[in-house]
């Protein structure tokens, strides 16, 4: 299992949101590259960036960050926020980004994104779906800024996905995003069950290296990680047999 630090980016800074509502934001660095340079001398051959800005406002604000990032070629980024048409995943990938991470649209246009990855090749994206748990443990899509609960819940977008090739998936449960309260392990170990050739990347929640080990341990290709990595949480250490360069 590889470790993929994240680097959340809102008006040139890094920043995390809490429960992604954009009025619970802490800010950690104004010099993102900074942060970018901490976690690749760490060992990180990978790095999550998200513009939220694109994200909210479907603006560009972080995009001569995110070329610059991608330019200096130390480590494959993966990058989402406010990617929604076809066009703007061109130009993103375009830039040497190594994979675009597809939010709100593969939930309100699947067979839009489809036709997206026949075009583009389904390695070069990464579906991410953001899911609120119910009380039957059933997994719920979210959108909107995780404002409305979609009536689809991800194993039945899923088979759709899979059965197109789609292999790479990054699932948020949102009530543990940012919070430091532990990774569900349980919905990542029932994702493989039911998807076993998808490559599952978890994402909230992670607060130790005990996270680390339990997603690991469920079968997950990779987990997401941002404040925990930002308020140095995790010893370097332990982080170093998740870290792919390490």
């Amino acid at each position: 299992m590889q470790l993929i630090p994240a680097i959340d980016l809102k008006d040139g800074r890094c920043v995390r949101l809490l429960y992604g509502d954009f009025a619970a934001e802490t800010r950690y660095s104004d010099n993102p590259s900074e942060i970018l340079d901490r976690y690749v001398a760490l060992g990180a051959s990978r790095i999550h960036v998200v513009d939220l800005d694109g994200a909210k406002e479907g603006s560009q604000a972080n995009h001569s960050l995110i070329s610059e990032f991608a330019a200096r070629g130390i480590a494959q980024l993966q990058v989402g926020g406010g990617l929604r048409s076809l066009e703007r995943v061109k130009a993103l990938l375009a830039l040497d980004v190594r994979r675009a991470v597809i939010g709100s649209v593969a939930v309100s246009s699947p067979d839009e994104v489809i036709a997206w990855g026949r075009e583009l090749g389904t390695d070069n994206l990464v579906l991410a779906f953001d899911v609120r748990i119910d009380e039957a443990s059933t997994p719920w899509l979210t959108t909107h800024g995780w404002q409305r609960t979609s009536a689809t819940t991800l194993w039945d977008l899923l088979q759709k996905y899979a059965a197109a090739g789609f292999k790479h998936v990054l699932c948020t449960d949102i009530a543990r995003d940012g919070a430091l309260t532990g990774a569900n392990v349980e919905l990542y170990r029932e994702g493989v069950k039911r998807f076993p050739s998808i490559l599952w990347q978890a994402s909230g929640g992670v607060a130790s290296v005990n996270d680390l080990h339990a997603l690991r341990d469920c079968g997950v290709a990779a987990v997401i990680s941002g404040k925990a990595l930002l308020e140095n949480k995790i010893s370097v250490e332990d982080l170093q047999p998740f870290l792919q360069n390490a």
